[in-house]
């Protein structure tokens, strides 16, 4: 994650990676807080950078030709899961620089919808 240069516990997690026959790669910054940004957009979900890393790895295996794994080679009906628990308030710093200009509203129906377009 952002934060953190060197997981405290990567041989519990290595253990669960191959005991699951999961997969790990690298995601940048970047990735992870574009990632962060998508799921407050598109999914409604704020959390910290951390529980973006994972779906950053998702967006990764999707699409990118240098990713670890690709999507190609998982069988149909194949489970995901990508666990987001850290709350965005957690690290509201990670984004401090990616984000518009917030416009305050009333707690009113009329001027929320309004400032969201509906």
């Amino acid at each position: 994650a952002i934060r953190i240069g060197n997981p405290a516990s990567w041989r519990q997690a290595r253990a669960a990676i191959d005991q699951s026959k999961g997969i790990v790669d690298l995601v940048s910054d970047e990735e992870i807080v574009d990632a962060q940004i998508w799921l407050a957009q598109h999914e409604g979900i704020f959390v910290e950078p951390a529980s973006a890393a994972a779906i950053a790895g998702l967006f990764k295996c999707c699409g990118a030709k240098d990713a670890a794994y690709s999507f190609k080679k998982i069988p149909e009906g194949s489970r995901i899961v990508c666990t987001v628990t850290g709350h965005g308030l957690k690290d509201p710093d990670a984004l401090t620089g990616r984000m518009g200009e917030i416009t305050p509203v009333a707690a009113k129906e009329e001027q929320v919808l309004r400032a969201l377009g509906l």
